[in-house]
């Protein structure tokens, strides 16, 4: 098969199409015949040598995927060859078969594309697993998402929406917040001209945000906790301005907020299952009914998966750049 390996770090040139040798599913595993994988900021984060694989996994990028179950491992079942399936992967997905845990697949969603459904996995699972088994987000309350108009801004928004909560995001282009209110925000803030923390107390009458969904790390980390409500939640998932900031412990005990920083890539199988069948239990019932659908930007070749992160890196996309095998 073929697959794209990083021989060295470096920018989107580091990434090579070759031929490697076909995995080999075992114990508990399934193989995949891969239709597409997406490209994701931790891909970026691995190519230039930032971001090494967990122990076991495939050392190719690509952490979701979707495609055709090809053959059965042993130990598995309620999988068939044939089925049309998406999964979440530590990683691998950028190859045209993987190799993934039988607890980590998910059927394609009724009525999509089995390409598009690669855009699904991994924003689904990290926002599900932040925003609703971490900071418990409830109907009614206000969300605060940054980043709003990428892939995991864009599920978080209409997932938010789907359980009655009100949405705020932070995007740097008008055409961005547009597409952020397309999909259900109701509060649309351009970090490079307002202060979110004003725009957000102001359209909640001075309450703030409930929880809030961060990509920035550090950079925001003062700010984020000046926006919560009394009770917030904020949920730090990335890294994207820096790694060490300053926290107000006094202002986080005054509004006995809470602050968390998850990861999805390096958990335990046990934990990766279980985030993954309560997806399948609670969002999966949403695509049937139409209330949320997958973003995407473009869709390339995946033997160009250089110039999809060259899309991601310069931040033009809205939603999730597609790398497809045929």
């Amino acid at each position: 098969m073929h697959a794209i390996t990083i021989p060295e770090p470096g920018g989107p040139e580091a990434l090579v199409w070759a031929e490697v040798p076909d995995p080999q599913p075992g114990e508990g595993e399934v193989l995949v015949e891969v239709a597409a994988s997406a490209v994701n900021r931790a891909d970026i984060m691995q190519r230039q040598g930032f971001y090494d694989p967990p122990p076991g996994a495939s050392a190719y990028p690509g952490l979701e995927c979707s495609g055709r179950v090809a053959e059965v491992g042993p130990g598995v079942s309620g999988w068939a060859v044939g089925d049309e399936v998406c999964a979440l992967l530590a990683g691998g997905g950028y190859a045209e078969k993987v190799v993934v845990p039988a607890g980590q697949l998910l059927p394609v969603p009724q009525g999509l594309d089995v390409k598009r459904a690669a855009a699904l996995p991994e924003v689904v699972c990290t926002v599900w697993s932040n925003v609703f088994m971490v900071a418990h987000l409830r109907p009614g309350e206000t969300l605060l998402v940054h980043g709003g108009s990428s892939g995991i801004g864009t599920m978080a928004i209409q997932l938010a929406k789907a359980v009655g909560a009100k949405v705020a995001v932070t995007a740097g282009t008008k055409e961005k917040l547009e597409r952020c209110a397309e999909l259900g925000a109701d509060i649309l803030i351009n970090y490079r001209e307002q202060d979110f923390v004003a725009e957000v107390k102001d359209a909640t009458g001075g309450a703030g945000a409930d929880v809030i969904l961060d990509n920035m790390g550090a950079k925001y980390l003062d700010r984020n906790v000046q926006a919560l409500a009394v009770n917030g939640r904020l949920a730090i998932i990335g890294m994207q301005g820096g790694r060490k900031g300053e926290l107000n412990i006094g202002t986080l005990l005054a509004k006995r907020a809470a602050v968390s920083a998850t990861s999805l890539r390096a958990r335990p199988l046990e934990e990766k299952a279980a985030i993954v069948a309560a997806v399948k239990e609670h969002v999966w019932p949403l695509f049937a009914g139409g209330h949320v659908r997958p973003v995407v930007d473009r869709e390339m070749p995946m033997s160009e998966a250089a110039e999809g992160h060259r899309v991601v890196e310069e931040s033009g996309h809205i939603g999730k750049v597609l790398l497809v095998t045929s």
